[in-house]
């Protein structure tokens, strides 16, 4: 079946493609129309030279890319092997080690010293119990991120065999007009710095889980580790983070308490939404943390993440 090319660039992920490398795109899914998936988003990773400053192939996005183009017609795919089809919703997995447990009260001075565990990749172990307690608990529940991910479990060293909170960072939203105007860049400097902003996507303090201050305390611990994690997996170390909060559920209190500045509501698009034609959204509340000084003079001067290598922004701190 013969494919409309397309007539102009198309813009995912962060990376605008051309004409040019869309027809290569498309040449690839007619030639190859054999492979799996997964392999053709890996094959166009390569031809395409997309790849994360670690210098690993951006499989992932590559994937959810040429699923872009199939609903826009663009390009055929193969169809989803049944026994690998894990795409759209899903049932949380459900086990004893997820379930209800007794109630956690007190103080955090009594919890302390907080272990903040960074969450293998994988679909097991670790992971399976991120996801079911963020898909049994968390009212958005559990869902496939684009982009970078790091995922954390909280425990105590008073009771280290309980899971206290979760908590979901990724890539940054493409554009949030309260944040963009704050840091003052311009859209070429906002393209190459959107690396060093990290946003937190899912934070979860277990239902019975009932301590004072304990969300602030874990807001101010993980800002001070993540940047170290960020960096040892994915070669840049974060300026800024950033989070959305729904105000019909939320007050945003533990990220005040946490310091964070709260910098206005977004305008009710979706948080990827790069052609500004999303709506309906409910209109969120954004809060940065900087993790460190004068961050948005150095993000608005901060070079592309170098390919291989951990990237510092000038003057880190």
């Amino acid at each position: 079946m013969d494919l409309p090319r397309t007539t102009y660039p198309i813009t995912f992920n962060g990376r605008t493609f051309s004409v040019e490398e869309l027809g290569v795109i498309q040449s690839l899914t007619r030639d190859c129309a054999g492979l799996p998936r997964t392999e053709l988003a890996s094959t166009l990773c390569e031809l395409l030279d997309w790849r994360r400053p670690t210098g690993k192939l951006k499989t992932h996005e590559g994937r959810l890319l040429l699923e872009h183009l199939a609903t826009k017609g663009l390009v055929t795919l193969p169809l989803v092997r049944e026994a690998l089809a894990h795409r759209g919703p899903r049932t949380p997995p459900r086990s004893a080690q997820g379930a209800p447990a007794p109630a956690v009260v007190g103080t955090v001075r009594e919890l302390l010293p907080l272990a903040l565990e960074v969450v293998p990749p994988g679909r097991h172990g670790p992971s399976r119990l991120w996801r079911e307690l963020i898909g049994r608990y968390h009212y958005l529940g559990e869902r496939v991120p684009v982009g970078a991910t790091l995922r954390y479990v909280v425990r105590s060293a008073q009771g280290p065999d309980q899971v206290l909170a979760c908590l979901g960072w990724t890539s940054a939203a493409w554009k949030i007009t309260v944040r963009d105007r704050w840091i003052g860049w311009s859209e070429a400097q906002r393209r190459q710095a959107l690396p060093y902003v990290v946003n937190n996507c899912r934070f979860l303090i277990l239902p019975w889980v009932q301590v004072a201050d304990l969300a602030s305390h874990i807001l101010a611990r993980c800002a001070r580790q993540l940047p170290h994690d960020w960096a040892a997996r994915y070669g840049v170390r974060p300026l800024l983070l950033e989070t959305l909060v729904d105000p019909a559920r939320f007050r945003g209190t533990c990220y005040r308490a946490a310091n964070w500045l709260s910098l206005g509501a977004t305008v009710g698009r979706g948080r990827m939404d790069r052609a500004n034609v999303l709506t309906g959204h409910a209109p969120k509340l954004v809060y940065v943390y900087p993790l460190g000084r004068d961050v948005p003079e150095r993000l608005c001067t901060a070079p592309a993440p170098a390919r291989g290598a951990p990237a510092e922004a000038p003057d880190g701190p």
